[in-house]
């Protein structure tokens, strides 16, 4: 078995956004999508980025920073297909850390807590900040079939739901966890 595999899940539509969020510039002008994938490469160097297929500005984007881009055909369908897509194109590892690349306030150091909890044989970790669970999501290798299967627009939610003895949360100080950005501003 492959260490840990990081996924960044970059194929949204940015529905609720207004326009492609994925290239909304932080207050230091980087792109989310690429302080997302930077975050989660430091923690999960083996990480992959899922992208749709007309993506090829970001996609090359990524792949300068160091992830392998995989396209997931039919993300326009959900996130579901393209936790799916990125599981399949990585089915050797060990577990797959889930990170969104709209979520790039992440610390190290909740990136570094869920993959510690894998390691340490925990099935689904997730981060726990003000008692409310957040991203990244680790699953183990257990769940590989779960996660192939996935489809809609439910991500691994189904999967946490239907088993949760197998979850582990660990409280993190760090409200990144929880700070997705769905609207401008």
């Amino acid at each position: 078995m492959t260490p840990v595999t990081g996924l960044l899940l970059a194929a949204g539509a940015s529905r609720r956004f207004g326009a492609d969020k994925r290239w909304h510039p932080l207050d230091d002008g980087t792109p989310m999508a690429l302080a997302s994938a930077r975050r989660l490469l430091a923690a999960c160097p083996d990480s992959v980025a899922v992208v749709r297929a007309d993506d090829t500005e970001l996609a090359a984007l990524l792949t300068a920073e160091g992830l392998r881009c995989v396209v997931a055909a039919q993300a326009e369908e959900g996130m579901g297909h393209s936790l799916a897509a990125g599981v399949a194109a990585t089915a050797e590892g060990s577990g797959w850390l889930v990170a969104l690349a709209d979520m790039p306030f992440i610390k190290d150091t909740s990136y570094a807590a869920v993959l510690a909890a894998l390691a340490g044989g925990a099935r689904i970790a997730r981060p726990l900040f003000d008692g409310r669970p957040g991203h990244p999501v680790g699953f183990a290798a257990v769940y590989r079939p779960d996660l192939l299967a996935l489809s809609g627009d439910e991500g691994g939610k189904a999967i946490i739901v239907g088993e949760p003895a197998a979850l582990r949360l660990i409280a993190v100080d760090d409200p990144g966890v929880l700070h997705d950005i769905d609207r401008p501003g």
